[in-house]
């Protein structure tokens, strides 16, 4: 060191995660040789994209991995000449661990989380530099970051505190020397100081990394003459060779029949730095006006925060074999986010911009032809394998249905792949199900939103429907009612909601007596009507008749293009809210409480209780609905009145 080193201490977290990786957190500790390969890997990823623009950071150097051993000192150092930290970057991307994952990780932890499921925990959380200390009693990292000429030095021996310093290194990089603790068997420490177990691990898991991972080896070979004929008496000398460990063939370039299940699943961490297994690999080799092949994954489970503006997504981008974008966005449309993978262009311009991208032709054939690989993937794996598209729709359906309102070229396709909760049965159903099982006389195909099947399944306005045996459609998720604004037919059938406009299920047949039967209710009704809208005008734009309830006496429904109650609480959760709409309350004519009102009215038109029997039946169908009162107190207080007023009345 040049100069005194400053000593630091680790946050409190930081040094709990620390303790747990030192002492034994789960017995594959060869992990942490894959995960500073991979690290390094990242490096060099970083150095050439910035080497786009400023070529002078590469040089001529060729770029690589290195690993030395040194068994008479035990250590084990992996070098790189990638894109190096400068001090700041150390503390920040060292000198804390995982930011945002360390209390995650740590509560998974006191949870009693399976040691299978902590190990993947590492790499989830991005704290794989420190599994070091599961193999080492000390770590000491020597870096130099690309363009500067002063080095740093960062040395901890995991015990709550770190050093840094100021240090020298010839050229831009990382050495990460481990002080390697005992070899121990039974305790799953090989002896990382000797070729073969170095060997092993980097073959097993580091064989796709694009570039040389490389280690000297001394062979003793036998002495050959001048004419290269082993000498007389079998004499031997010593021997360095620079062996190369892996590989280094990118993945996506190789056949898929040459691809082993395990490599598949070691290139999916990889990329995606996701430790369960993918649910199903996309191959994709396009040939022709634009070349182009691809290895996608869907994901075996959806991210926690895949819902969220904030996800990162994006395919990774790479141009004859150089990472032009990490996360390419353009890619895919924004409902197959959830896809992770690599991208290899040959005929874009390893300078492209993000903004030419945009404007790139073949860039929109590349999405083009990645779209409808996925989607003809996803549309097989309905028809052969249908209990793993469940699976995959449990996981990433929601997603996929923003793809109606999103997606212009293939957007049949998607339709094809929706599937809904229905009052047919438990199990989910597609639009193309449906319409199969739809009644001659029925040309609509009708659903209701709502925050629950529970809760749809239980409202009122599904009481005609259910005594026709017409099924109906239950859209229980945020993103249905946005969904059904751009998903208005379906095969020449119109999507209607059962909770807005007029419902009329009689037969063709029986449709004119109907319409008399309902012009002479209307017209006997009509007075109660009107006085019960009065009551109501300020929060009910309509009171009318219903032709959809058969057992409860009320409901609320909305007019053709109204708002669903469901989509009006979205929208009253975003800035500033809006004002609430005013409903249409319906009545069942054939409802002994409705009847009664209505002949009370007839004996007292000026009868105060009509007022409050109105407030009553609008709190009621508020609630039937699964929305909250306006007034609580009001409507509690109006329950009570009724209540002690009827039965005074039994009483006396």
């Amino acid at each position: 060191m040049s100069e005194q080193a400053q000593t630091f201490e680790f946050q409190a977290e930081t040094q709990q995660l620390l303790n747990l990786m030192i002492h034994s957190l789960y017995t594959n500790k060869e992990i942490f040789l894959r995960e500073l390969v991979s690290n390094a890997s990242d490096a060099l990823d970083r150095l050439r994209f910035e080497a786009l623009t400023r070529p002078e950071l590469i040089g001529d150097d060729e770029l690589e991995i290195r690993l030395e051993p040194d068994a008479d000192a035990r250590t084990l150092t992996i070098h790189d000449n990638g894109i190096g930290m400068n001090r700041d970057e150390v503390i920040a991307n060292i000198g804390t661990i995982a930011k945002s994952g360390t209390r995650e990780l740590m509560e998974k932890v006191r949870a009693g989380e399976s040691e299978a499921q902590l190990a993947e925990l590492i790499g989830q959380f991005g704290v794989g530099f420190y599994s070091s200390f599961m193999v080492a009693d000390r770590v000491v990292l020597v870096t130099r970051r690309a363009g500067e000429s002063g080095a740093t030095r960062w040395e901890s021996s995991g015990d709550g505190r770190y050093d840094l310093a100021e240090a020298s290194r010839d050229s831009h990089g990382t050495s990460i020397t481990l002080h390697l603790k005992a070899a121990d068997g039974e305790d799953g420490i090989d002896d990382f100081t000797q070729e073969w177990p170095l060997r092993q691990v980097v073959k097993r898991y580091s064989d796709f990394v694009t570039y040389p991972v490389r280690l000297k080896v001394e062979r003793e070979k036998p002495k050959l003459d001048d004419e290269g004929n082993p000498v007389e008496g079998g004499d031997t000398e010593s021997v360095v060779e620079d062996l190369t460990l892996n590989s280094m063939k990118p993945i996506w370039t190789r056949s898929e029949s040459e691809v082993e299940g395990d490599e598949l699943k070691e290139f999916y961490r990889h990329i995606s730095h996701d430790w369960n297994d993918p649910m199903q690999p996309i191959w994709l080799k396009a040939e022709g006006r634009f070349e182009y092949q691809a290895l996608l994954f869907i994901p075996g489970s959806a991210p926690y925060d895949l819902y969220y503006m904030a996800f990162k997504a994006g395919l990774q981008l790479y141009v004859r074999r150089v990472l032009i974008m990490e996360h390419c966005e353009d890619l895919l449309p924004r409902y197959l986010r959830f896809l992770k993978g690599v991208v290899e262009a040959s005929d874009l311009p390893l300078n492209v911009s993000r903004e030419l991208l945009q404007q790139n032709r073949q860039m929109a054939a590349i999405r083009k032809g990645l779209v409808r690989k996925v989607l003809d993937t996803l549309r097989k794996m309905k028809q052969d394998e249908g209990e793993r598209y469940l699976e995959f729709w449990g996981e990433f359906g929601r997603a996929l249905k923003e793809g109606v309102g999103e997606e212009q070229d293939y957007r049949d396709r998607v339709i094809e792949l929706l599937l809904f909760e229905s009052s047919h049965g438990e199990e989910l159903t597609s639009l193309a199900d449906y319409v199969g099982r739809m009644g001659e006389d029925q040309n609509e195909i009708y659903y209701l939103t709502g925050e629950s099947r529970e809760a749809v399944a239980a409202s009122p306005h599904l009481e005609a429907f259910r005594d026709k045996e017409i099924e109906v459609l239950y859209l229980v998720d945020p993103v249905d009612e946005l969904m059904v604004q751009s998903l208005h037919e379906y095969e020449g059938k119109a999507l209607k909601s059962v909770g807005k406009g007029t419902v009329d299920l009689t037969a063709e047949e029986d449709k004119e007596a109907k319409k008399k039967e309902m012009e002479e209710l209307e017209e006997s009704f009509s007075p109660l009507l009107e006085a019960l809208q009065k009551s109501l005008d300020e929060t009910v734009k309509q009171v009318r008749l219903s032709g959809r309830l058969t057992t409860s006496p009320a409901c609320l429904v909305g007019a053709e293009h109204d708002y669903s109650p469901q989509l009006e609480k979205l929208l009253q959760k975003g800035k500033g809210g809006g004002a609430k709409q005013r409903r249409i309350l319906e009545l069942n004519p054939e409802h002994d409480i409705v009847r009664s009102l209505l002949d009370r009215h007839q004996a007292d038109a000026e009868d105060g209780a009509v007022g409050d029997y109105a407030e009553l039946l609008l709190g009621y169908a508020t609630l039937a609905e699964g929305s909250e009162l306006t007034n609580p107190v009001r409507f509690n207080s109006l329950v009570v009145e009724l209540l002690s007023r009827g039965l005074a009345a039994e009483g006396g």
